[in-house]
């Protein structure tokens, strides 16, 4: 038996797979249509692992998707395939649309096709289970309890309204077909392996490029951060013992504010990779605009994960972020070849 990982050439994806087959001898076929944030280098260590199969294709194509479930006879299908910034999703919510939502539900229904042909044992041990976000909860005030799996959506932009209905997709197909689905909502992630349109990994490109270290509005919104590998971690643990119909939501149970987060990631810049002429990375830090609708904080109670599974981060925040610092000055190459012309457009039209 064999999984497949869709968006796994992605950050969270990669990471994943990269987990899964250093634990297992299990066969992962990963799926990616490979977009701008899809980097097959991600997954170059395994070139010569006999176990990991990777196929490039959208999962909108039902032809493709229904005969790698057949070929691989596939056990667990883990959906990580989404467009995720938020900042794009404003300019170029299309997109988000097409993958978020179609393609969630074309997935379901190659899922559920293949599921329904099973024989009544197989059919018992298939899983689905979706990677969501927490953004589709909605913005806290301070003195708000964190959010639970039981709290109203209340989705603020493009992305997370996708991802809203794209999990109503995943529940509506465990309650009038029965596919055996979870769900897991997620508090922003971060490691190895992320593109440098989000916060950490941009701020790390551009503070050792001598460049300003963009913060939105005052920098004071609040994020529950969870690294990358504990996410991964709840993944597998959700799979392996979750209640099918489930929604889980996995949290750092780290809220910093965003400008916290980036004069940590300078003083641990400032130890691991002084600057030549003595000054902190913080110098660098600039504020500009905030965007469209931003939320004020995210957070996520994680009580029932804990409770119901026994899972909890292994990482705190300092721990998680100094191994983040630590990953990215070992793998220039590999920023340097994932920082192309269309990036470098976006983030001028982003931070300008």
């Amino acid at each position: 038996m064999t999984i497949l990982v869709t968006g796994a050439a992605g950050f969270i994806g990669s990471n994943f797979v990269l987990d899964w087959l250093s634990q297992s001898k299990e066969d992962v076929v990963s799926l990616d249509l490979l977009t701008y944030a899809g980097n097959l280098e991600n997954l170059s260590s395994l070139n010569n692992n006999t176990h990991h199969h990777f196929v490039q294709g959208n999962i909108d194509d039902r032809d493709l998707v229904l005969n790698l479930l057949k070929k691989y006879r596939i056990r667990a299908v883990l959906n990580f395939a989404a467009e995720s910034h938020v900042d794009r999703s404003i300019h170029q919510s299309k997109d988000f649309i097409e993958t978020n939502i179609v393609g969630t539900y074309n997935l379901l229904e190659s899922a559920r096709s293949y599921w329904n042909d099973l024989d009544q044992n197989l059919k018992q041990d298939f899983r689905f289970l979706h990677i969501s976000t927490d953004e589709v909860y909605g913005s806290l005030n301070s003195s708000d309890h964190p959010s639970t799996e039981k709290d109203t959506y209340k989705p603020n932009s493009p992305y997370s309204a996708s991802k809203a209905a794209s999990d109503h997709l995943v529940r509506a197909w465990f309650q009038t077909y029965k596919l055996p689905v979870f769900t897991a909502n997620s508090a922003n992630n971060y490691g190895p392996y992320q593109f440098p349109e989000k916060l950490i990994p941009l701020c790390i490109l551009n503070a050792l490029n001598g460049k300003p270290l963009p913060i939105y509005g005052d920098g004071q919104q609040i994020r529950d951060w969870l690294y990358v590998k504990d996410h991964c971690t709840a993944i597998r643990e959700i799979l392996k013992h979750g209640q099918i119909g489930e929604t889980y939501n996995v949290g750092g149970w780290n809220e910093k504010t965003n400008l916290e987060v980036v004069e940590t990631l300078c003083a641990i810049l400032d130890e691991l990779k002084p600057k030549s002429d003595g000054k902190s990375y913080a110098e660098q830090i600039t504020f500009v605009k905030d965007r469209p609708g931003h939320d004020k904080r995210y957070a996520i109670d994680a009580s029932k994960l804990r409770s119901e599974i026994n899972w909890q981060p292994q990482e705190s925040f300092e721990t998680g972020l100094r191994k983040t610092v630590l990953w990215y000055l070992e793998n220039e190459t590999w920023m340097n070849h994932i920082v192309s012309g269309e990036y470098q457009d976006w983030v001028q039209k982003q931070y300008s």
